[in-house]
């Protein structure tokens, strides 16, 4: 699955507004990655770990605590400053084979090469797969974080479709592109983040030290029982997303003619796509509200829903909170509990539109 138009990268990462460290549960997940890679795949200090797409450093830098080198390569120049103001070293550029070969002569191959949402942002797939096998040493070891297709269509999250993701990825659709450019994936795991991802263990074909694991022949016969390679599978969606848009209408007029208030919380990309297909704008949500300051003061586009700080939850008590990262939930519901002193409740659109009570159990609408 692929997006039929495409804004060109340079416009998107021009003034990036993305910062991962301010993601709690994200920093937590990267951290327990860099425990387990290091211990799986034995890196030392004589080991080179090289991050694509490294954003602000919030990956590398629990590997430099462990005193193995990184190298991180990030197209967001504001972006990437923060990540050199930690100390990690960063080549501000688009990654592929027009400058593998100079990252290889400045800094040498990847022991690790690691991309976490990375693989469906990029306009030629085959060209940025293609450069990594270069960039990997003879037996390196790539790993890669990217939301599933399986989980978008069965979990209803259509709000993910939006032109900085060009791909919507299957297992066995990244498997084929991987072997087509000469490279196995041995290991497959499922994770709950992004509301469902796959993360991917690739070598060089004929490298006999990787065992190819039971996951892989598993996800690849879960995805074809589902009917993936069939598009009977897809246009089933297109029905449930229609339903979706309805009944979240159906619960902002009724709670707007109640008198409500409703504020959302944050300012994700996914947010934008579900607002403007829902045709919801400051009738039904006064303003939004996000961690990173890169965003306040500024308004979602098309909607043009105001971006406050957080605090502002605080000053003007609303009765609803609607959350627009969902799959943050539960770090977000965490820290905003309070608004259950005032009998504020939280709204969540995505797979289904549901109510959540903090002083009282779930509640379903």
């Amino acid at each position: 699955m692929q997006l039929e138009e495409f804004v060109p990268p340079s416009k998107i990462y021009e003034d990036y507004a993305y910062f991962s460290s301010y993601s709690d549960s994200w920093l937590r997940h990267v951290k327990d990655y860099t425990e387990k890679m290091a211990k799986r795949f034995s890196l030392t200090s004589k080991s080179q770990v090289i991050e694509l797409a490294s954003n602000d450093g919030y990956l590398l830098q629990y590997f430099r605590e462990k005193n193995i080198p990184v190298l991180g390569i990030e197209p967001a120049a504001n972006v990437a400053e923060y990540a050199i103001r930690k100390g990690i070293k960063t080549e501000i550029k688009f990654f592929g084979n027009e400058t593998v070969f100079e990252i290889i002569m400045n800094h040498g191959e990847a022991d690790l090469l690691i991309g976490n949402n990375v693989l469906a942002h990029v306009p030629d797939i085959n060209d940025f797969v293609s450069a990594m096998k270069i960039l990997l040493k003879p037996e390196g070891v790539i790993t890669m974080e990217f939301p599933h297709l399986l989980k978008l269509i069965d979990g209803n999250q259509f709000d993910t479709v939006y032109h900085e993701h060009f791909s919507y990825l299957s297992f066995s659709s990244v498997e084929r592109i991987f072997s087509y450019h000469g490279l196995t994936l041995f290991d497959v795991e499922e994770l709950p983040t992004h509301g469902g991802s796959l993360r991917i263990y690739a070598c060089h074909k004929g490298d006999n030290s990787k065992k190819v694991s039971t996951s892989v022949r598993e996800l690849r016969m879960k995805e074809f029982k589902a009917g993936m390679e069939t598009i009977e599978y897809y246009q089933q969606f297109t029905e449930r997303v229609k339903e979706t848009k309805r009944n979240i209408l159906e619960f902002l007029i009724s709670a707007k003619r109640k008198g409500k208030s409703i504020a959302g919380y944050g300012a994700p990309g996914k947010g934008n796509t579900l607002l403007n297909y829902c045709g919801i704008r400051t009738d039904f949500i006064d303003y939004t509200v996000d961690r990173n300051p890169h965003k306040q003061g500024n308004y979602l586009p098309g909607t043009l829903i105001p971006i406050y700080h957080p605090d502002m939850i605080i000053r003007t008590k609303p009765d609803y909170v609607f959350i627009l990262p969902w799959n943050l939930k539960e770090e977000i519901m965490e820290n905003f509990s309070f608004i259950g002193e005032w009998g504020g409740k939280f709204v969540v659109p995505i797979p289904e539109l549901r109510v959540y009570d903090p002083r009282a159990v779930e509640m379903s609408v």
